[in-house]
């Protein structure tokens, strides 16, 4: 009976929110290889231009759960839609405009709406799947990520070279307001709007469990992208590989991320705790073995396409064990994991660069990426002691009569 609506198709939704994750990644991860121009043209040295990563971060962080709770009455087709038209409002004022510091605030614009679409379109493809298949239908819409990072981010920064940043910039506003038609026209309506309170979105904060999922989170996503954000530096210099082949190389660790998250949505609905230790545990194991082995070039591209392959996976099992833990009040908890994704990023990053500039020199952010994913490993194993402390396994078939639900589905 359980493998029935296991084997369904996603609902068409799902697909189709696909693709804003994938333009929302596109531009986060895009602008990377555009800071040179975008330097250049707006008047600033290069490491001034990396506060518009940073603005984005930032955006992220905040944007995601006050929007969250701001537009908690508002239908969440509607929010998408919205998000979307924000998103390219964004990017339309940074594509006009002369000045940095305008910019800035654009990019800050941007990562507001892009918080507010995965926060919501999480809840939204989590919830037409079912909760049999919330992980199945969050890895299939966080794909979009990993396909932005096989195509959508080299293609970005190719056809930038051709027609300059701000032409980057007009034609993932386009692709917005396009999606944001499809979507809307497509997206289903809800067939009723529950009366949400502020204080039963807040009430997801005095959840235990929820912090520490968003903990783990921060820090094994964190792990993955100090070594993944640095990885130039050690292939190149301590590999010996070719720049022109690295691009390559970050392909592998896109076509990696694609695989890990369909894999982890696909595994994380039957068993979610016991796939998210794996990813975490996984994760630290490839930094792990990077460090010494990264002086071989055949054994360092397999790692780095199993860096994606094992890190990427957090996007697919976070937010829907998130959301069952905060399941009074899923907009906020999706929202608080896009922040915990971006926290992780903005620490890890931040880390990671200055220990490239101690004495580890280019191993640092791999040791730096170990580190994080190891201490992520902590409250994942304070969960599990939790289930096993609530469900021990002499009485268990007695005892789960008495559990909920949710509790039921978190058993590994």
């Amino acid at each position: 009976m359980p493998s029935t609506p296991k084997k369904a198709k996603l609902p068409l939704i799902v697909l189709l929110l696909a693709i804003g994750t994938f333009l929302m990644s596109t531009t986060e991860f895009v602008i990377a290889g555009l800071l040179p121009d975008m330097a250049s043209d707006l008047g600033v040295g290069v490491s001034q231009a990396g506060l518009l990563i940073t603005a984005f971060a930032i955006g992220m962080i905040v944007g995601a759960p006050t929007i969250s709770v701001a537009t908690m009455r508002l239908p969440k087709r509607l929010t998408l839609v919205l998000s979307l038209i924000l998103f390219a409002f964004g990017h339309i004022i940074a594509a006009v405009s002369p000045a940095f510091e305008i910019v800035l605030i654009a990019r800050v614009i941007t990562a507001v709406a892009t918080g507010a679409y995965l926060s919501v379109a999480a809840v939204v493809a989590t919830s037409a799947a079912g909760p049999e298949n919330a992980s199945r239908a969050m890895g299939a819409m966080m794909s979009g990520m990993g396909l932005a990072i096989v195509a959508g981010v080299p293609l970005g920064s190719f056809i930038g070279q051709a027609i300059g940043w701000r032409g980057i910039f007009w034609a993932l506003a386009l692709l917005a307001v396009i999606a944001a038609v499809v979507i809307g026209r497509l997206a289903p309506a809800e067939k009723h709007q529950e009366a949400v309170s502020i204080r039963s979105q807040l009430g997801v904060l005095r959840q235990g469990k929820l912090w520490l999922v968003l903990a783990a989170t921060a820090l094994v996503s964190g792990g993955f992208l100090a070594a993944y954000s640095y990885i130039s530096p050690l292939l190149t210099e301590r590999t010996g590989i070719s720049e022109a082949a690295v691009p390559l190389l970050l392909v592998g660790f896109g076509i990696g991320s694609l695989l890990g998250t369909v894999v982890a949505g696909r595994t994380g609905d039957r068993k979610p705790l016991a796939t998210y230790f794996a990813i975490a545990a996984g994760s630290a194991l490839v930094i792990l073995l990077l460090i010494p082995l990264s002086t071989f070039v055949v054994p360092t591209i397999v790692l780095v396409v199993l860096l994606g392959f094992t890190g990427m996976g957090v996007t697919a099992i976070a937010t829907p064990l998130a959301v069952r833990f905060g399941h009074a009040g899923p907009s906020l908890a999706a929202a608080l994991t896009v922040s915990a994704f971006n926290v992780g990023i903005a620490a890890a990053t931040w880390l990671a660069g200055v220990a490239l500039d101690s004495a580890l020199g280019t191993t640092g952010p791999s040791v730096v990426g170990a580190a994080m994913a190891i201490l992520g490993l902590i409250p994942l194993i304070v969960l599990a002691l939790i289930r096993a402390t609530r469900n021990p396994v002499s009485g268990a078939v007695e005892h789960t009569a008495d559990m909920t639900t949710l509790e039921r589905d978190l058993l590994v």
